[in-house]
């Protein structure tokens, strides 16, 4: 592993978010979301530094009063285009994307995410976790499917493999939306166009796939809860204070 490589670890945390407005702000025990994948990321030793990027003011303003290092973005249409522009202005090498909407991240998944790119072996890199029929049929949920080396093979939001025989036992993997980037890859993702299949599955990782660069997808036994509705709130709000669950 290349201990010298400066890992920039980015929250880019957008205020505007279709499904749930505002939620990077809402709090969690008394802690904005955006505050808990924060100070749950920086338990990670491989990370040189660690940012939010945002075009929120108000978002800003928050990190500002809670000592959280911050930096405003232009208006982007993905967090990875938002990681582009941040990449512009800093001199890192590798460029970690963690979701403003992941506040149960734990610092083992960065364990995971970091040491192939940081051995040089491979550009982009995620993560996957095991999940059961009843989540793959989710399409909500991303699935991902890879070869035997840990390569991505395809990611959908339909469940794959499909289960052609009833009495086949097949495992279903979830994606966890947290990439690491090199420089030259981010930089690559940003000058192609969006392909075919990234557009019909909503899916900005197929870009990836569709142009032949290859994304190494590490397992973890640690589940996220990714927050886009009210009821993903509610589970967060229960892993993050245990002591609610139990009242």
């Amino acid at each position: 592993m290349q201990d010298n490589k400066k890992v920039l670890g980015v929250i880019p945390a957008r205020l505007d978010s279709k499904r749930m407005p505002g939620k990077v702000l809402r709090p969690i025990a008394g802690k904005a979301m955006v505050h808990w994948v924060y100070d749950r990321a920086r338990q990670s030793p491989l990370l040189s530094d660690l940012i939010v990027a945002t075009d929120s003011d108000e978002v800003r303003r928050y990190c500002l009063n809670h000592a959280i290092p911050v930096t405003m973005t232009g208006h982007h249409a993905s967090g990875s285009d938002r990681l582009h522009e941040v990449m512009e202005r800093t001199d890192g090498d590798v460029y970690v994307n963690i979701q403003g909407d992941e506040p149960t991240l734990r610092a083992d998944h960065l364990g995971l995410l970091l040491p192939p790119i940081l051995s040089g072996d491979i550009a982009v890199t995620t993560l996957k976790v095991k999940i059961n029929n009843i989540l793959a049929s989710d399409p909500n949920i991303v699935k991902v499917v890879t070869d035997n080396r840990g390569l991505a093979l395809y990611f959908s939001r339909l469940p794959i493999p499909f289960c052609r025989n009833d009495g086949s036992v097949v495992q279903y993997y979830k994606h966890i939306g947290i990439y690491a980037y090199s420089r030259s890859a981010l930089a690559l993702f940003h000058q192609l166009p969006q392909s075919s299949l990234e557009l019909a599955e909503e899916l900005e990782q197929l870009r990836f796939l569709q142009n032949g660069i290859p994304i190494m997808v590490a397992e973890t036994l640690h589940d996220t809860v990714g927050v886009d509705t009210e009821d993903d709130l509610h589970r967060a709000i229960l892993l993050l204070t245990p002591d609610i669950s139990g009242s």
